[in-house]
């Protein structure tokens, strides 16, 4: 299988890596084409890929093209893809009309991950025109698991929802890493210290809820006695309108990327 990376940044990095680590593709049938020269010279080096600056000439021969280019520069990617080529896009908010209009061409996937897949352990949500074959999914399935978990949903507006979820969500934790950083070093820890509190926790948290396969409503009880710390600590955060604004916050980012999905 012949493969077209277009556009070499973290995205398409982070897939190119895992795949290839995972036996998903072989790096001698891989082509990443990235427009800023350095670039193209590190992931030649690092992985072992061709690479090139023609969008046309690395589509030409695939049997599957991952655009990973900004949505903003999709009209400057020229060239005609195979007939029974398969076409993934992972850029954010372009609509499968869109794509099928820009490169005349039916058999598309359409990609919402998010940034964890630079780490492996990345959340995307996905989805398939009709013309998509068994194999071509099946191939789209074990790529994205390869970056993380995967979800198919078929209607694509669930892309837009995943985008306020797990596209945007990322920053949402990152923000509330900050905060509880921010509140340790003011009860007197260290920033090292505070820094590594604070991810063990969110990550700890993380990898128990996935364990425990309980809703977080219970989980959440489990560590609270009544009037102790974490009571308190609660009880200031609902008190500043917490569950309230993340919900507002998810609806926003919603939103948003109806918005952009629609020009």
């Amino acid at each position: 299988m012949n493969v077209a990376i277009i556009g070499g940044g973290v995205m398409g990095e982070a897939i190119l890596a895992a795949a290839l680590e995972r036996s998903v593709f072989e790096a001698s049938r891989v082509c990443v084409c990235e427009v800023v020269e350095a670039r193209r010279a590190q992931l030649r080096s690092v992985y072992g890929v061709s690479v090139s600056g023609d969008p046309g000439a690395t589509m030409a021969d695939a049997d599957l093209v991952i655009l990973s280019v900004k949505p903003q520069d999709m009209k400057s990617v020229r060239g005609a893809l195979k007939a029974d080529a398969l076409l993934l896009s992972i850029m954010a908010g372009v609509r499968i009309e869109s794509i099928q209009r820009e490169f005349s061409h039916d058999r598309v996937v359409r990609v919402m991950p998010n940034t964890p897949v630079a780490a492996k352990a990345g959340m995307s949500v996905w989805t398939a025109t009709a013309g998509v074959l068994a194999e071509q999914r099946e191939l789209a399935r074990n790529l994205l698991a390869a970056i993380g978990r995967e979800i198919y949903v078929e209607e694509e507006k669930k892309l837009d929802m995943a985008t306020a979820v797990s596209g945007s969500g990322p920053a949402y934790v990152f923000l509330f890493i900050e905060a509880m950083v921010e509140g340790a070093v003011a009860v007197g820890l260290t920033r090292g210290q505070a820094e590594e509190l604070v991810l063990q926790t969110v990550y700890g948290s993380a990898v128990y809820a996935q364990a425990a396969g309980r809703p977080a409503s219970e989980l959440r009880a489990r560590v609270t006695s009544p009037a102790g710390t974490t009571a308190a600590a609660l009880h200031e955060l609902e008190k500043g309108g917490f569950r309230a604004s993340i919900g507002e916050a998810i609806r926003a980012a919603h939103r948003r990327a109806i918005e952009l999905g629609n020009g």
